[in-house]
Parts: structure tokens; sequence; C-alpha cells
């Protein structure tokens, strides 16, 4: 493939991804915006595996079809449940290929400088090429045709050893912040928000560090100065991930997200590669608008997220007074059977016991006997942004009753019955009254103005963030404890 054919084919598949992340924003154009996705990649593979400098193909061919198995085998045997932790894994890998192909374009580096330095270079040309490219030296006041590449290629160089010093300090950042990310989503690592004796300042100092050792290495020091940067950006992501509470793991997510856009579009200026740059610069930017966006449902900042995280140094949250109580299927079925409007709020809890299809069904049944349900879904519910639409949207749950917090906020006043299943911090009333609360501000959805409240949980737990919940002691509300989709069938059973 020529490189006019290359660049044609990398255009289409730009034009196919920004497609696709343009339909993943709504629910009804999401599933052909995947097939978008899908060309695109496909497309750009392609290209670039036939096109210039393109070689070692037994084991290009090798390594494309161990990547392909491997995801072929991850898409098949993760959970829904795990899809958070999926993508945070995902995002170290891009992580670590930044780094990988920052030291690369390192040692290429000297390779070429070591070339440059040779007398009489000659590009595959004859002996009279050698000739005129020796008289175009002297022309420039050079000795030899080396000197005069390495005199107009130094200014590239230099360009390139920015992009590398770029590539390997946010790729390096992604990979361990991707790491940490991954062991708090899975439960291998604690979810609560922890710093080392320093906090702040070590980060500070780190980036301080950073800063100074890419300076020296632009400056012409050697190897050391971008092995001892990537070890500090190593530790930067491990500790500023660290530092990070679960409550906030969604806009970490989704942050990390971006970072891997950025390490991707590193990689594209030191690769030569157009469309690594355009794509990357497309999820870095999505990436971050994401974040800004949720970090705005949260009522918090984007800096305030990444460098302190939920359970800070607030003063003592408020006491909760009065009891859990709870209740059965029995009497849940009785007050849904007496209410005209009934809102359904999913949380992570959902995901865990599978329980979509069980509040597919029970919203059918619902509706069929002439009573209006709607879903309301929290900008950060479950540990994914959209994680809650996803599910819903595999159990075929319409889309016109799934709301958002924006458009259902208001009518929980109006509404006689709501059923909360698995949700704990999106729906906590301390946002709005305990002003110690750590999640104090964010805008939740305010299910306790409703008649009734009902909790699907599995225990009397404060869940994943660690926050105690006001709502689950108000008069109000009950308590419906086990498994949320054992819970769900039950109901079920008692709602013909």
């Amino acid at each position: 493939m020529d490189n006019a054919l290359l660049i044609a084919a990398y255009v289409v598949a730009a034009i196919l991804i920004i497609l696709s992340l343009g339909g993943l924003s709504g629910q009804e154009s999401a599933k052909r915006a995947i097939w978008y996705g899908i060309a695109g990649m496909a497309l750009a593979v392609f290209a670039t595996l036939v096109g210039p400098g393109a070689g070692l193909w037994p084991l290009t061919v090798v390594l494309v079809g161990i990547g392909g198995v491997i995801g072929w085998q991850l898409a098949n045997r993760v959970q829904m449940t795990q899809m958070p932790e999926l993508v945070a894994a995902m995002h170290s890998l891009v992580g670590l290929a930044a780094v990988f192909v920052g030291f690369n374009a390192h040692i290429m580096i000297g390779v070429l400088q070591g070339v440059f330095a040779e007398e009489g270079l000659v590009l595959g040309g004859t002996a009279g090429d050698a000739a005129a490219y020796t008289a175009l030296a002297a022309y420039e006041g050079l000795s030899s045709f080396g000197q005069l590449i390495a005199k107009k290629t130094n200014v590239e160089i230099n360009i390139l050893r920015v992009e590398l010093v770029l590539g390997i300090w946010i790729g390096a950042v992604t990979f361990t912040g991707s790491v940490i990310a991954y062991g708090k989503l899975a439960g291998k690592v604690d979810s609560a928000a922890k710093k080392l004796p320093g906090g702040h300042l070590l980060n500070a100092g780190a980036a301080g560090l950073s800063l100074l050792f890419a300076i020296l290495y632009l400056g012409g020091a050697g190897t050391w100065t971008l092995i001892l940067l990537t070890l500090l950006a190593l530790f930067i992501g491990y500790h500023l991930i660290m530092g990070i509470g679960g409550a906030d793991m969604p806009v970490v997510v989704s942050m990390l997200n971006s970072y891997s856009g950025w390490a991707a579009a590193a990689i594209g200026f030191s690769l030569g590669n157009d469309l690594l740059i355009v794509v990357g610069a497309l999820v870095g930017s999505s990436g971050a608008i994401l974040s800004y966006i949720m970090c705005k449902a949260m009522n918090r900042s984007f800096i305030s997220v990444i460098l302190g995280g939920f359970g800070g140094d607030g003063g003592p949250a408020m006491e909760v007074e009065g009891e859990m109580v709870a209740t059965d299927a029995d009497s849940v079925a009785t007050a849904i059977d007496e209410a005209d409007s009934i809102i359904i709020v999913p949380g992570y809890g959902l995901a865990v016991a599978q329980a979509q299809s069980s509040v597919s069904e029970l919203t059918r049944r619902l509706r069929a006997k002439g009573k209006e349900v709607r879903f309301a879904i929290h900008p950060v519910a479950g540990r994914l942004p959209g994680h809650m639409n996803v599910l819903l949207a595999e159990a075929k749950v319409p889309y016109d009753i799934v709301l958002e917090m924006e458009e259902i906020n208001d009518d929980f006043p109006d509404t006689d019955v709501v059923i909360v299943i698995g949700a704990n911090d999106i729906v906590n009333p301390a946002a709005q009254e305990d002003p110690n609360s750590p999640i104090a501000g964010m805008p939740v959805l305010e299910v306790w103005k409703s008649k009734q409240v009902f909790i699907s949980k599995r225990g009397q737990g404060t869940g994943y963030s660690g926050i105690e919940n006001p709502l689950f002691f108000k008069e109000n509300s009950r308590m419906l404890y086990g498994d949320a989709k054992a819970s769900l069938d039950t109901l079920l059973s008692k709602i013909t």
C-alpha cells in the first residue's frame, strides 16, 4: 500500500471512530456506533500492517493472533460486573505500550545520531548519487552529506525527544494508576483513600523532579535521566490513585481513559502515525470532558477528586439516629400493588447480583397492570460511566422510561414507591444534610422525599465507599435484605 492509500485508509478509519464516539452518546445509536468502531479499528490495523515500513510478518502474525485470542477469551468470560476493572486493565496496557515505544524511540535516536556521524552517507543510491550528495553538503559549507543530514534533522530529533518524554511520563502514570484502579475495583486493594506521609507534597515533589530530569534529558544528559523520570511517573500514578476513595472510582476510570488517550497520541507522534494521534486525541479529550461532566454531577472539582478523593480530613460526620427496619417481599408486593407511580433506582448491587433481567420482568408486569414505572439513573451510578444504562439495555428495558437524575429528581415527592437496588452514595441524604460528610454538596437522587422507599441490600454494611447512609434509618424507608436477584425473584412470584 502506497502512502496515498495509507492516508486515505487512515482518514476513513478516523471518521468511523468519530462516528462511533458520537453514536455512543445515545442508547438507540449505541449498537450501530460499536460496529462503526469495530470497522474503523479493523481498517486501521489492516492499513498499518500492509503500509510502508511493514515487516517481520511471521512475528507480527503471531503477536496479533495471541492478542486476538486473549481478547476473545476476555470478552466471553468477563461479566458485566467486571467491566470497570477490565477497562482499567486495558488502560494499563496502553500506558505500558507508551513507555515501551518511548524507550524504543530513545534507542532509535542514538542509532540515527551514529549514522549521521558517518562519512559519505548514501541513502540507497548509486555512486553518482553519492557525488551529488557530497556536492550538496559542500554547498552548505559541510564536509559530508552525513553532517548535512545531521544538521537538517537536529530539530526533528529534539522534537522527538520531547514527544518521547511526554509519552513515557503519561504512559507510566497511566500504567501504575490503572493497575491500582483495577485492584480497587476488583476488591484486591483497599478501596479507602490512602496516602503516604507527606501526601500531596510527595506528588508535587515527584512531579517537580520529573520536570527536572526531563530538562536534563532534553539538554543532552544520558539515559539515566529517562529511567529516573519513568520511576517517578510510576510512583505518581500509584500514589495518586491510592489516595482516591472508592466513591470516586467512576471518575477515576474516566480520567484514566483520558490519560490512555493522550498516551496513545504521544505514541502516534513517536511513531509518525497520524491515525494514532487523531484517535488518541479524541479519546483523551472525550475522557477529559466526561470526567468534567461527572465531577460537575458530584459538585466537585476535577483537581479535588484527583488530589484528594473521598475520605479526606473533614470534620466528624453527623450521627445517624433511628434504626434500620427490615421488611419482606409480601410487604413490598402489597405496597407496589397499591401504588400508581414507581421509580426504580439501580446501583452496583444490581450488577453484582445480575438482577437486570428480573428487574426488566418486574417492570413489564407492573406496566401491564397500568402502573407508571420509571428508572432513575445517577451520572456516577455503578463503577463505570454508563454502567447502569448498559445493564438495563441488555435486559431490554425500554429506553424512554430510563431517565437521568436531572429529568426525574423533581418527581420523587409525587412518587408512591421507590425501589433502590444496590445503590448507596447516589441516594444518600447526607450529601445535603451533613456539611462534614465526604459527599457534602454532591447532587443525589432525592428518593427519601417519596411516600415509601424500599432498599434491596445484602446487609447493614456501609458499602464500597464506606460512607454511612441516613436514608436507611428514615421512617419511610424499609430494608429488603438479601441477594438482589433472589429478592426480586421472590417479589415476582407475588406479582401476577
